[in-house]
């Protein structure tokens, strides 16, 4: 089992919980602790229930585990709710003034800070936050210097007063819980290394500089604002033009004429936004316009969980626009993925000249992880395609925007080249440009610019790498997932393996293409397979099955808003295998 150490950090919504989460998760990955982050909060302005749980420990840490060693409840009610999830040994630090405890597990031990006594509550509404953060480092073994400049560095836009105020706040929290309470057994280790602390929004729109992003557009909707926000502080400085529009049939739009235009352009929403793009992504398929569209997904339909997880988007995906039409569709494995899989998706997309759909959701787009940096390719290899920029010197043969070849591929020009006049349009074509009209050439032609599109698909394919198992391959169990269950599924096999249940993993990334063949062959022989998503009908396993026939042994899935924890999947797992759930539709699905 890994050895880590959790804290979870509760109140209503406006009682300043990011703060503490910022500090913790800065000084873990700055002291050379991995840590993992998620924020269960409520779609509501103030008052809402909030609690952020972060997980560290010095072996990476890709997910919570739903339990804590250290309780800081900000208002009763996160007492109430989540006191009992503390392990023997932990412990709840709160305001002694205005909380009353509960009954904690055996070997709890509760920590009342006078909040009152130690500084004026009515000056500093959130002065229990700062003593809070100061005691908690304390037992923690972690030095109050690294508290002090992570203060200085958080509140550094703030008059000097104020940053003083929190200092002396922490100390009087610090020296309290030194003369006060018992240190946990497990002191935190210091570590060399230093990670950077990265959330996936912020991973996405820094992929995308790496990639080479001149234009980027969005209508705020969650998850997915996060990038926009990135891109409003930063774009100007990164030579992007950034533009929020009205709407998400505006922004597709706006980001297909960017493209036209020549630069790399992307946008990015979540389901319901990317249910009005998909007009849009028909357009960029027929005019053969390469774009990237950034879908986090949340729970749905309709407004649905505008602040929980889920994994349900993928068949809206692959069905976005009618008609046939080659893309390809990415799922990010974990933040540090969500940042280079952005200029992987987009060499593809300007090779083949054609969307690409990145399926993030909130457990990445708004968690956050300690990143090695050196994890994150902030100089990836740029491939444009045959993008013609500029006339060159030499005389060429008259151009002809969509001419058909082997490949399917048609050499693209920059509108403005001169020499490279030719037409775009939504309708079907010829190699020219023009609309087909002609009743008795109609069919030949529509044929062939089908044909000729379709025919990228063969090199989409040799672009993308295909899947790989991780763990040992005559395993007992093989747990298959898609994007962002690859972390805590890999925890699960570690805690089934510890138990003598021997597991392995194939994580799945490029869903289109999906290149099933490689997949058959790697269950080929596997004794017992189980399909893990966050989603009620099981959308993987359906596609799967529709793309190879394959059917696996069982499946575990969720879909309640919440993500994964590596007890479901490990308890889950032994149901099945002890045969208490049925091997029959829909018996024997383990709704966690």
């Amino acid at each position: 089992m890994k050895q880590s150490f959790s804290v979870g950090i509760g109140g209503a919504a406006g009682q300043g919980i990011a703060t503490p989460g910022d500090i913790f998760a800065k000084i873990f990955a700055r002291h050379g602790l991995h840590f993992n982050a998620y924020n269960a909060y409520q779609s509501v302005i103030r008052g809402g229930h909030t609690f952020l749980t972060i997980r560290t420990g010095p072996d990476k840490i890709a997910t919570i585990d739903g339990r804590l060693d250290l309780l800081i409840p900000l208002n009763q009610d996160t007492m109430d709710r989540h006191l009992r999830m503390l392990l023997a040994g932990g412990a709840c630090l709160y305001n002694a003034d205005l909380i009353q405890p509960g009954s904690p597990a055996a070997g709890v031990q509760l920590c009342p800070i006078p909040v009152s006594k130690l500084t004026d509550i009515s000056h500093n509404k959130i002065a229990q936050n700062t003593l809070a953060i100061g005691a908690a480092l304390s037992m923690m073994g972690i030095g109050f210097p690294a508290l002090e400049s992570m203060l200085e560095e958080q509140f550094r836009k703030k008059d000097k007063a104020v940053i003083a105020e929190n200092v002396s706040l922490a100390r009087a929290g610090y020296d309290y819980a030194t003369q006060n309470f018992k240190p946990f057994a497990w002191q935190l280790p210091m570590m060399e290394p230093r990670y950077a602390v990265l959330g996936g929004d912020v991973a996405m729109a820094m992929g995308a500089v790496a990639a080479g992003v001149k234009f980027y557009s969005a209508y705020p909707m969650s998850p997915a604002t996060g990038v926009l926000h990135w891109m409003a502080a930063h774009g100007r400085k990164a030579e992007i033009m950034v533009r929020q529009a009205e709407d998400e049939i505006s922004v597709i739009n706006m980001t297909i004429g960017a493209a036209h235009a020549g630069v790399r352009a992307m946008c990015a929403t979540s389901g319901g936004g990317f249910a009005l793009m998909s007009e849009g992504l028909g357009l960029a398929a027929q005019a053969e316009i390469p774009i990237v569209v950034i879908n986090c997904q949340r729970g749905g339909p309709s407004t649905g969980l505008p602040t929980k997880t889920e994994q349900g988007d993928l068949w809206q995906s692959l069905g976005a626009a009618f008609g046939d039409y080659p893309r390809v569709i990415a799922a990010p494995l974990d933040i540090a993925d969500c940042f280079n899989l952005i200029p992987e998706i987009f060499n593809i997309a300007d090779r083949f000249q054609c969307p690409g759909i990145v399926l993030c959701d909130l457990l990445l787009a708004e968690g956050r992880l300690s990143v090695d940096p050196t994890e994150l390719d902030f100089y990836p290899a740029i491939d444009r395609g045959e993008l013609i920029a500029s006339s060159g010197t030499g005389e060429h043969e008259a151009y002809q925007r969509y001419k058909i070849t082997a490949s399917g591929v048609s050499p693209r020009a920059i509108p403005g080249v001169p020499g490279y006049t030719h037409t775009v349009s939504s309708d079907e074509h010829d190699e020219d440009g023009g609309l087909i009209s002609d009743r008795y050439t109609n069919s030949v032609k529509r044929r062939a610019m089908m044909e000729k599109r379709m025919r990228k698909v063969e090199g989409i394919v040799a672009s993308v790498p295909p899947p790989q198992l991780r763990g040992p391959a005559n395993a007992d169990v093989t747990l298959i997932g898609w994007g962002s269950t690859y972390g805590v599924i890999d925890e699960a096999c570690e805690l089934l393996r510890e138990a003598g249940i021997s597991a392995n993993h194939l994580p799945i990334r490029w869903l289109v293409p999906l290149h099933g063949d490689a997949i058959l062959d790697l269950l080929h022989g596997a004794r017992h397979t189980i399909i893990v998503e966050n989603n009620y009908s099981g959308q993987f396993a359906r596609y799967l099955r529709s793309e190879t026939s394959f059917v696996p042994s069982g499946y575990i899935r969720k879909y309640d808003g919440e993500p994964f924890l590596p007890h479901h999947i490990v308890e889950a797992v032994k149901d099945q295998l002890a045969g208490k759930t049925k091997l029959s539709v829909p018996a024997h699905e383990i709704m966690v």
